[in-house]
């Protein structure tokens, strides 16, 4: 199994970078909404609370092409627990490397009004010998995409720094 975490200083408060993260659907918003960016692709199929709580979402992302998969990855994701400005939990299933992950974002607000972000991610591959000889790899190389991803997103609520 695989772990790894990072830490985002945000000059920003935790509603302004909550809101970022959680853009709300607009009212006229198609069935499944759905969101795009440079490297991937987010279906969300149902939006849950009014927190995030049960949200399902699809998502489609860059993964080593040695994968055979033509580089993509897929993963079938619901969040299990969300309070609003606090922390989104979540639980996914990802081929081509059959996997589960866990992870988390917890939003810690500062007393200058500033907010620190925590990202937990656990993976596991399902496959032992795929485990064996894959899962560091392919763990690092989504860290490292989630890790520019959550430093690209959070920049529109205010200066990012990431913490060691």
């Amino acid at each position: 199994m695989q772990s790894y975490t990072v830490r985002f200083h945000v000059d920003a408060p935790a509603r302004k970078v909550w809101r970022v993260l959680h853009p709300p659907a607009p009212p006229d918003a198609p069935r499944p909404r759905v969101l795009e960016w440079p490297t991937g692709r987010m279906e969300i199929l149902n939006e849950g609370d009014e927190a995030g709580a049960g949200l399902v979402r699809t998502c489609v992302f860059p993964v080593p092409r040695y994968l055979l998969s033509g580089g993509k990855g897929r993963s079938w994701e619901t969040v299990t627990e969300a309070k609003i400005n606090k922390l989104s939990r979540y639980v996914a299933i990802g081929k081509p490397l059959w996997s589960r992950a866990e992870g988390y974002y917890e939003l810690e607000e500062q007393p200058d009004g500033t907010t620190v972000l925590t990202f937990h991610e656990t993976y596991h591959a399902y496959n032992p010998v795929l485990r064996f000889l894959l899962e560091r790899r392919v763990h690092a190389k989504i860290s490292r995409d989630n890790l520019a991803t959550y430093q690209h997103v959070l920049s529109y609520a205010g200066r990012v720094r990431r913490l060691t």
